[in-house]
């Protein structure tokens, strides 16, 4: 192999393995970089730069889902944002502080709290690294009852119903 092409290799497995750690989004960003045959030293820290930016969203139920969406998918959790707003509306019409004082869990001591009406042990067997360990989190009540749907239904695509 030539020297040119050794070096190619380098920067390509450097590339690779800060890909690797910074995650699925930072693949998609520097596709076109790997297969760059004339990179630039500046081609790492431009890929680099592109990671490390973080997205905002909104302080809003739609924010709240897409942040969400976006914990899902680097955890392999299924759902889109239909099945996930439409559950909402169904269990909390939206309101992150909802409290359910009436049911059997409420009664058993254990009431559902938050946008998709979890109760303490599903929220805290279900909780995804990276959210808050509060229930009443928005994104974390969110990603936990969607890692519960996905498991017991397959997402919360599937549910239409109490759950």
């Amino acid at each position: 192999m030539s020297a040119n092409g050794q070096n190619h290799h380098a920067r390509t497995s450097r590339l690779a393995r800060k890909l690797a750690v910074a995650g699925v989004g930072a693949a998609v960003l520097a596709l076109p970089l790997i297969g760059a045959t004339t990179a630039s030293a500046a081609t790492p820290a431009a890929a680099t730069t592109a990671t490390t930016a973080a997205t905002t969203y909104p302080d809003n139920l739609d924010g709240w889902i897409r942040e969400s969406l976006d914990i899902m998918a680097q955890h392999g959790i299924p759902g889109t944002y239909e099945g996930i707003h439409r559950n909402i509306m169904r269990e909390s019409s939206g309101n992150p502080l909802a409290i359910n004082n009436w049911d059997i869990n409420a009664i058993n001591g254990t009431p559902s709290k938050g946008l998709l009406q979890v109760i303490d042990p599903t929220f805290q067997a279900y909780h995804v690294e990276g959210t808050s360990w509060d229930p009443y989190d928005p994104v974390a009540n969110i990603t936990a009852a969607c890692n519960y749907a996905a498991d017991r239904y397959g997402s919360m695509d599937n549910v239409f119903s109490a759950y």
